[in-house]
């Protein structure tokens, strides 16, 4: 059976859309009203449990909780591994060939606002001075949440699941990591990313009907 069925196939078109409206608005709102004055209204400090909640959440988007995602598969889908394999294969790909090759070494907030005391930063976090665009941490977290809209058939992961992108991608922000405008490119490339990752999926489901044939 292939992955694109109507119930779920519906969850993942309404989160892709989601995605790339909240993906274009970000985009515009740091175009029109600047890149760094954006960033800086998003990053004002909320307090010492906000500072702690938005380090959590910010390891929700680490590459390691792929792991966690490997094992959920493991148990639950076995016959969706080449479309968990390629999903962060293309994510990995995307993110890291954009930050090297398209928008090489592109500076960081801290990096490039001259008025750095403007900038919140959190203790004990180390603060990244380059390599800004896209967000790898906001790219994993949304291709987690559009795979999770894919495979669960319940109309809650759309809404929860974006919940729990966002505030990954908003973490990137608030923690002097990356400019909104990173978060947008990272939302776009799960996008990129998911529709790979299904094509994969279907093309390695289609060649196993063969073979069984």
């Amino acid at each position: 059976m292939q992955v694109n069925t109507s119930t779920r196939n519906s969850n993942l078109a309404i989160g892709s859309i989601i995605t790339l409206v909240a993906a274009i608005c970000i985009i515009a709102d740091s175009l029109i009203v600047g890149k760094q004055e954006f960033f800086l209204v998003l990053n004002a400090d909320l307090g010492k449990w906000a500072d702690y909640f938005f380090v959590f959440c910010t390891t929700l988007g680490d590459g390691a909780i792929w792991v966690i995602v490997a094992i959920l598969f493991f148990l639950f889908r076995k016959n969706k591994f080449p479309l968990l394999l390629s999903a962060i294969v293309v994510s990995t790909l995307i993110a890291q060939l954009t930050k090297n090759y398209v928008f090489p070494a592109e500076p960081r907030p801290i990096a490039a606002i001259t008025n750095t005391s403007a900038i919140h930063t959190v203790t004990g976090i180390e603060v990244h001075k380059a390599f800004s665009f896209p967000s790898g941490h906001t790219a994993t977290a949304f291709t987690i949440y559009l795979l999770a809209c894919l495979l669960i058939k319940r109309k809650w992961i759309i809404p929860v699941g974006f919940v729990y992108a966002l505030l990954v991608g908003y973490s990137r922000v608030y923690l002097a990591q990356h400019f909104p405008l990173d978060i947008g490119g990272g939302m776009i490339a799960a996008v990129i990313t998911i529709v790979v990752a299904v094509f994969v999926q279907n093309k390695w489901d289609k060649r196993r009907a063969l073979n069984i044939e």
